[in-house]
């Protein structure tokens, strides 16, 4: 019952944080690609869990030691996808940043496009910059090529009423937000990798009780 309990706790979470991170990423697309594929495996991982727990359930309401196998052998198939999944995002975690940076270069391009095909794509991520206090993505306002000096442009225009040194610099005679957004969107990375992280050890603490204590009613069923 308790891994089908965290199973739905786990899936209700990570739906909240996937809507939650599409709107802090809403100007960019490629990054809220990679932003989400965490929240997305959480998600999967959460809606397997809760039906493994019913199957544990039935199995230990009814005591049928094929029930429980099944549960045992899925869980500690999951466990084991866990630590695998773990060990290799550490190994290649450079590897990681590599490709993330070269998305972030993508969008750079089509940043500094002056054709209609990014249009929509420049117009959200302004809303981006103004919400998040950031300019550009990983080169300030350089990133926005010639859009940034046209006349009528209001591109990183910082709009706070008292403009601090920390958040705002003087560019081309005017003031705009001085932290490129690709920081600020890594650092929105960081922070649910984090709370990912945290919510699949305590899976894998939940799953190793199921583990025992599933094998123990085994056990006990077939001593009967």
């Amino acid at each position: 019952f308790l891994p089908q309990v965290c199973g739905c706790i786990i899936l209700g979470f990570s739906i909240w944080m996937r809507v939650s991170s599409v709107q802090q990423v809403n100007g960019c697309s490629h990054t809220s690609t990679i932003m989400l594929a965490g929240v997305n495996l959480l998600i999967a991982v959460g809606s397997i869990i809760m039906v493994l727990g019913f199957l544990g359930c039935c199995g230990a309401v009814k005591e049928s030691r094929c029930m429980l196998m099944l549960f045992f052998i899925a869980l500690l198939l999951i466990l084991i996808l866990q630590v695998t999944g773990g060990i290799l995002g550490a190994v290649y975690k450079s590897q990681v940043e590599a490709v993330f940076n070269l998305t972030l270069s993508e969008s750079v391009k089509a940043l500094q496009s002056t054709t209609e095909e990014y249009k929509e794509f420049q117009e959200e991520f302004q809303k981006l910059e103004k919400k998040s206090h950031c300019c550009g993505l990983l080169n300030g306002p350089q990133d926005w090529g010639e859009n940034f000096d046209k006349p009528s442009s209001n591109i990183c225009q910082c709009e706070l009423e008292k403009p601090s040194s920390d958040i705002c610099t003087l560019y081309h005679n005017r003031y705009i937000y001085k932290k490129p957004c690709g920081e600020v969107i890594m650092e929105q990375v960081k922070d649910n990798l984090v709370i990912i992280m945290a919510i699949a050890f305590g899976l894998a603490v939940i799953e190793i009780l199921g583990l025992v204590l599933s094998m123990s009613l085994y056990c006990q069923i077939g001593s009967k």
